[in-house]
This record gives C-alpha cells, structure tokens and sequence, in this order.
C-alpha cells in the first residue's frame, strides 16, 4: 500500500512539474511575441510612421 501511495505522489508531482513547464514555454512565447510587436512599432516610429 505504501508503495502505491509512493507512486501515486510522484506521478501527481510529475504531472505537476510538466503542466507548470508548459504553461511557462507559452507564457515565453506570448512575451516574445509582444516585444516583436513592440519592436515593429519603434521601428515605424524610428521612420517617422507614427
């Protein structure tokens, strides 16, 4: 019984540990893309688009 409570909890902090990894991998790539948006617009604004 001990050993499948064991297996049990490092399956749940497993599946933790993955989840919390790729909910910060699409957190990177949203602020990725917002500092390119970013970059764009001072880029037009560096050529007098604004």
């Amino acid at each position: 019984m001990k050993r499948l409570m064991a297996m049990l909890l490092v399956a749940l902090f497993s599946t933790a540990v993955l989840s919390g990894c790729n909910t910060m991998a699409g957190a990177g790539k949203d602020v990725q893309k917002v500092g390119e948006k970013v970059e764009d617009k001072a880029e037009d604004c560096k050529d007098g688009k604004c």
